[in-house]
């Protein structure tokens, strides 16, 4: 029996095969094997959301998540988010404009998170807005500036 197992992926347009020992998480794939630091180690259980990738556009908690199992399909990262050329997406700006970023740890997961609830049509209230970002905690308590970047992006605020 084979002590890893292959994995293909696509992380951000980009395609990867590699192989994992079968324990290995989406997030230690990404940050240890892939080099892509910008998806946070926060709790590591699966409660502050600091870790939140989309695979095949669904947010996932990635600490939560075997690399195995996201297997020939697609995973964003907050490194796939911005222009080739750099410039960011919208949200990005809008939690730099809005000051929603504070120490900026749980950022990443806000945003792929936000770029979810938007996407899913679930930006419609402020109240929505927090409930479906519920799953990201923010310690420095930017939630208000949070939900008006959200919404300003989606065009309530």
């Amino acid at each position: 029996m084979s002590d890893t197992v292959p994995v293909r992926l696509t992380v951000n347009g980009k395609d990867h095969e590699v192989t994992v020992d079968p324990r290995t998480t989406l997030l230690g794939l990404l940050r240890d094997r892939l080099a892509l630091a910008g998806t946070k180690t926060g709790c590591n259980q699966g409660t502050c959301g600091a870790c939140t990738v989309q695979v095949d556009g669904r947010r996932v908690l990635s600490c939560l998540t075997l690399a195995v199992t996201v297997d020939d399909r697609s995973v964003r990262t907050i490194e796939g988010l911005a222009d080739e050329d750099g410039t960011l997406h919208p949200l990005q700006q809008a939690f730099v404009d809005w000051d929603a970023l504070q120490c900026g740890f749980c950022t990443p997961g806000q945003i792929l998170s936000a770029e979810a609830c938007i996407r899913e049509g679930n930006a419609g209230s402020d109240d929505d807005v927090r409930e479906y970002m519920s799953g990201n905690l923010c310690r420095c308590a930017a939630y208000p500036n949070i939900v008006r970047a959200v919404r300003s992006v989606a065009g309530g605020a």
